[in-house]
């Protein structure tokens, strides 16, 4: 009896001397290759660009009257912007108009006073040519009988000559007076002056009423009521309204990830909760070799009201989303940036490393496309276990008891 109790203390003792000096295995913090959704993304920052800049000035030296907007407003093509002061142009205009009334004048004067006087002008200069040459002819008449000596007839030809030379005047006169006559030309002539003066005087009035030329936001304004206006300064600066675009730069690593018209989201730094769809219409080709960055363009369908030009935005490209893809925590995965990535699995209580290929990156987590399935638990590498080391899985933070080591 007492060598039976003896031999079962001998292999009791055995058993914990066993169990004592048995490995127990790296302690080790795990998790599970479970599918999850997953986007990959690249940011990029840049501003909002202006498609033009349209500077606003004068042509002429003038006082400001009225400034019809200030900065921020939004104008349409034809909108008057700016009036100068407008004195001398309308004075300009006041006598070009008063010299075409008067060259009117001169042609209703022509219609209704000058052809019929000069017409009956002929009429009464033809009238004296006849009595003129019928006196002539009796005065050659009396002459030939030697009843009028031969000044008679010098005095009749002299007459016949005045009203021979009175109806050229006459009929010159008449012919001044018709539709293609000289009169009428010098006075179509000074009518044709006085138009392209009152033209001239309305186009330079027109000069002082800037308008805007296009539809356009104004984004600068250099011009107060009173100010004298110089030639060829800017009192306005517009942003011509337009498709909006963002321009960007992006690091030349990320090129790679991007094609164009990927979908984007943007976000102004002034209005950091409000974002907005971009779309990218432009890789630029070339790299900026001393920054190491691309340009990237986007052109924004939807502006939000607040958007403004110059505006510093950030832009998050999205590459690629899955809405359930087999991924892993980031760290979880060993030379993730390398050539031949890998993972550290838990397989029977001992530590073994598989390789894998890797797709999507997120944040925080990396899709695994081979070498894993669902389920399967990963090492993390905190717990400084390498490939082949019997290992013992930590309970998990806050978990009531431990947790049982796979296949100890």
């Amino acid at each position: 009896m007492k060598t039976r109790h003896l031999i079962a203390l001998l292999l009791a003792a055995a058993v914990l001397t066993a169990w004592l000096l048995w490995p127990r295995g790296v302690p080790v913090d795990v998790v599970k290759v479970e599918r999850s959704p997953l986007t990959q993304s690249v940011v990029a920052t840049g501003r909002v660009a202006t498609p033009s800049r349209i500077e606003l000035g004068t042509q002429v030296t003038a006082i400001i009257d009225a400034v019809a907007v200030r900065e921020g407003a939004r104008v349409q093509a034809g909108d008057a912007l700016v009036k100068l002061r407008a004195t001398d142009a309308d004075a300009a205009i006041e006598q070009a108009r008063s010299q075409i009334a008067e060259a009117q004048a001169r042609f209703t004067q022509l219609d209704a006073v000058g052809l019929p006087v000069a017409e009956q002008a002929v009429k009464q200069a033809e009238a004296n040519l006849r009595v003129a040459e019928a006196e002539y002819q009796r005065a050659q008449a009396l002459v030939a009988q030697q009843f009028y000596s031969p000044s008679k007839l010098d005095e009749a030809a002299r007459q016949l000559d005045n009203a021979r030379a009175q109806l050229r005047t006459a009929q010159a006169q008449r012919d001044a007076n018709t539709p293609r006559g000289a009169e009428r030309a010098t006075a179509q002539a000074r009518l044709a002056q006085a138009t392209a003066a009152l033209d001239t005087a309305r186009a330079k009035r027109d000069l002082l009423t800037l308008r805007a030329p296009v539809d356009a936001l104004v984004i600068a304004r250099d011009a107060e009521p009173g100010d004298v206006a110089q030639a060829g300064r800017a009192l306005l600066t517009l942003a011509e309204d337009g498709e909006t675009r963002i321009h960007a730069t992006l690091d030349e690593k990320n090129l790679r990830y991007l094609q164009l018209d990927a979908h984007a989201q943007a976000v102004a730094d002034a209005f950091p909760g409000q974002s907005f769809d971009a779309i990218v219409y432009y890789l630029s080709p070339a790299i900026d070799a001393q920054r190491g960055t691309v340009e990237v363009r986007l052109r924004v369908p939807t502006p939000p009201a607040f958007l403004r030009p110059d505006m510093t935005v950030s832009v998050e490209v999205v590459i690629g989303r899955k809405p359930s893809a087999l991924s892993l925590p980031l760290e979880a995965v060993r030379e993730v940036d390398g050539t031949n990535p890998w993972v550290l699995l838990a397989r029977d209580g001992n530590a073994v490393r598989v390789p894998v290929k890797i797709g999507l990156r997120g944040v925080g987590r990396v899709e695994i496309t081979d070498g894993l399935n669902e389920g399967e638990v990963a090492i993390l590498p905190a717990g400084g276990a390498v490939d082949g080391d019997h290992i013992r899985i930590k309970p998990p933070r806050g978990a009531p008891g431990p947790t049982p080591n796979l296949g100890r």
